[in-house]
């Protein structure tokens, strides 16, 4: 799975931990996703993507569908 966690979270001039702390996360996992060490759970990604004012399939994709 890949994402576009770290560059939306620069884009909205979000730290780690802000970004973490909007979504009820930890600074490590925000860390682990955009090392791409951590696939994140439905809950998590709907998340993330309602943070950025997205669809979560503009936010993560398969890598053989890489965005």
């Amino acid at each position: 799975m890949v994402n576009r966690v770290r560059e939306l979270r620069e884009a909205h001039g979000l730290s780690q931990a802000a970004l973490a702390e909007a979504v009820g996360v930890t600074r490590q996992t925000i860390i682990s996703l955009e090392r791409g060490g951590y696939v994140p759970s439905l809950l998590l990604a709907m998340s993330l993507a309602e943070r950025f004012g997205m669809a979560v399939e503009d936010v993560f994709a398969k890598e053989e569908d890489a965005l």
